[in-house]
């Protein structure tokens, strides 16, 4: 393996991966002996977890792991992430296919999971040249994207063996929780005064949930592979590190918060691509889900106040980890200021919603 060192952290991607131990772990999984030694590139964009492509003679193939440092409590989980995917593998939810799932920790000292490479376009701040140039193209993307989470939440969790992902009462009262507690724990420089108040209205006005579904809970533009031959097909979704059994709206609200609005504040740490001219706009997406799933659209407003709050705790996370070095040397900035517009554009969600200024 070539050494790379990572300035942040003081480790070299050889401290990361451990390719005298994983190499030969994938060679035995996949069968193939090119594998025991592999050459690593960090893949530029990752928030949370650090994700790799390895090459070999044998080909390319993705691994992720946690990132270094404290990690936060039920975050990061390799093995959960791993395993989603392989309850996902016989649906019609796009996935990649896993090849290894190591959950003891014991080869890199966290668990981490390597998975094959899908071939195919990752859309973060730019579309690659000639892809997409139309309209339609744009639209049948914006399509696509709601057709997969379409097709998530009508996913059986008992048919595929993942009836015991989470807990399926409770779930935006855990979530409120959990983020509010998560946002405590940032540091000063991303901290948001209004957060925790955000959050008190958002318990205050919550709404019942339909039945508990699996939901991905962090998907958008760049967490999914794009056909590079039809903008309106997607061969995998990626990034499952916070999926659960919960409200399947909620997911819906957080998708489109990712989508983002030209009228609206900058979401930080988010491709900014679909709000540029030519792309449908967030009520395309709303629209052709309720349309699909029959979902009442009445509760909108607080889902996606409570998708700001959500998004607003996590760039506090992401931002921490990076001034803490933890992040394999990525510095996304200073996001404080377009955090706490974030968490007043959600309190404004909530005041037009009672009709007041």
């Amino acid at each position: 393996m070539t050494p790379s060192s990572s300035e942040a952290t003081g480790l070299s991607l050889d401290q990361l991966l451990r390719p005298d131990i994983v190499g030969p772990r994938i060679a035995e999984a996949t069968g193939d002996r090119a594998w025991t030694d592999f050459d690593a590139e960090l893949i530029a964009g990752g928030k949370s977890n650090l994700t790799f492509t390895l090459r070999s003679d044998a080909g390319e193939l993705i691994l992720r792991r946690p990132p270094t440092g404290e990690l936060l409590p039920s975050a990061h989980d390799m093995g959960r992430e791993a395993r989603i995917q392989l309850g996902l593998a016989d649906t019609d939810v796009p996935v990649a296919k896993v090849v290894l799932n190591e959950t003891t920790g014991e080869d890199l000292g966290v668990p981490y999971y390597v998975m094959e490479k899908v071939v195919g376009h990752v859309i973060r701040d730019g579309l690659p040249p000639g892809f997409a140039e139309s309209d339609d193209d744009k639209a049948a993307m914006a399509d696509a994207q709601i057709d997969a989470l379409v097709a998530l939440h009508a996913v059986d969790q008992d048919a595929v063996g993942l009836s015991d992902l989470g807990r399926p009462e409770g779930y935006l009262e855990r979530q409120l929780r959990r983020w509010l507690g998560q946002s405590e724990k940032s540091s000063a420089s991303v901290r948001a005064d209004r957060l925790p108040d955000l959050a008190a209205r958002l318990g205050e006005s919550m709404p019942t949930s339909p039945s508990s579904r699996i939901i991905h809970g962090d998907y958008r533009l760049d967490n999914y592979v794009v056909d590079p031959d039809d903008p309106g097909r997607i061969k995998a979704i990626l990034d499952w590190e916070l999926s659960t059994l919960g409200d399947p709206v909620a997911d819906l609200a957080q998708t489109v918060l990712y989508w983002g609005d030209p009228d609206g504040p900058t979401v930080p740490l988010i491709p900014t691509i679909t709000t540029e001219p030519g792309w449908p706009g967030p009520q395309r997406l709303l629209d052709r889900y309720c349309d699909a799933t029959g979902t009442d659209p009445s509760h909108m407003p607080w889902y996606l106040a409570f998708a700001t709050f959500k998004f607003a705790a996590i760039a506090q996370g992401v931002a921490t980890r990076s001034e803490a070095g933890d992040m394999a040397g990525q510095n996304f900035g200073d996001i404080g200021p377009q955090i706490r517009e974030l968490v007043d554009h959600g309190h404004s969600i909530l005041d037009s919603r009672k009709g007041t200024k």
